[in-house]
């Protein structure tokens, strides 16, 4: 099943602003952050695995135990190798709230505007700050955080999703059974990532948008290509008046012939057609003449 995006003009808005920020030379004064969040399965073994040894793999059973589920809240710099996993036991809009208190606070105090780059999920909206914190709190964090949204069915302009995938692959494709064994895990991997210098490079600008995508659809630009179109229009209309002349003097010696829709009608298939159509008008009775003619009345006896 495919998510198939309406490429209308709000999306190609969006994509542009969310590309525009990816461009832009890195500002410590005003980073890019890409934010998401995803579930994950906590899993226990059932009987004790066999660990790998000299010439075996590692073998586990098959049978395993769930133990619930957490989230990961992630978070990744556009332009520099950064990024900071925060797990939680659930993904609730007060979670979130706290995630962008801590991005502003913690991970970038000297920044004076964090714009954060995400997608369009009900809970990633400004109004959860305030109901997670006192009107005075959430607009202290609000004007230091300035939230970019990709478009709707497009979370594949969120950088984040790279680094998401790289995450389940390295660290998470794995029986995890607990919380404990979860952070610690996370954290690992996010040490090696960011002592790697490991970071995301974007290649998917503006005009390769424009040039893969198009115009929205269904917008009509107006200028010089609905111009050509009515020029076009007139010349079409020019030639077929021109060819109606050129049918009338297609036989010099005949000036009264005319162009029907089957060709050069003469003054005789005329008059047949009239002849035609005066056999068939109606009489007085509403029946024609052409079936009095061949249903005659009979004669009654005295």
């Amino acid at each position: 099943m495919w998510s198939i995006p309406a490429v209308d003009a709000e999306f190609v808005m969006r994509m542009e602003d969310v590309l525009d920020l990816y461009a832009e030379r890195a500002n410590r004064k005003r980073p890019v952050v890409s934010f998401d969040e995803t579930p994950i399965q906590l899993i226990a073994e059932k009987r004790l695995p066999i660990r790998a040894e000299p010439g075996r793999i590692h073998r586990f059973d098959y049978e395993y135990r769930r133990r619930g589920t957490a989230n990961l809240f992630v978070f990744v710099d556009a332009n520099r190798s950064w990024r900071h996993v925060k797990v939680t036991e659930q993904r609730t809009a007060l979670v979130l709230a706290e995630c962008m208190r801590d991005l502003v606070d913690i991970h970038y105090p000297d920044a004076e505007v964090v714009r954060v780059v995400l997608d369009n999920l009900s809970t990633h909206n400004a109004k959860n700050l305030y109901v997670a914190f006192p009107p005075h709190e959430a607009r202290r964090i609000l004007r230091r955080l300035e939230f970019h949204y990709t478009p709707k069915h497009a979370s594949w302009l969120n950088m984040v999703e790279i680094e998401i995938s790289i995450l389940s692959r390295q660290c998470l494709d794995r029986r995890i059974p607990d919380m404990p064994t979860l952070r610690r895990e996370v954290s690992a991997w996010k040490r090696q990532r960011d002592s790697s210098g490991a970071r995301i490079t974007w290649m998917f600008d503006i005009d390769d948008a424009r040039r893969k995508l198009g115009a929205p659809r269904g917008v009509e630009r107006p200028g010089p290509g609905a111009a050509g179109r009515l020029q076009h229009r007139h010349r079409r209309a020019s030639r077929a008046a021109g060819g109606a002349q050129a049918g009338r003097a297609l036989n010099p010696l005949r000036p009264s012939a005319r162009l029907g829709r089957r060709g050069v009608v003469s003054p005789e298939e005329e008059h047949v057609e009239g002849g035609h159509q005066q056999q068939r008008e109606q009489g007085p009775e509403g029946q024609t003449e052409d079936h009095h003619r061949r249903h005659p009345e009979p004669e009654l006896s005295a």
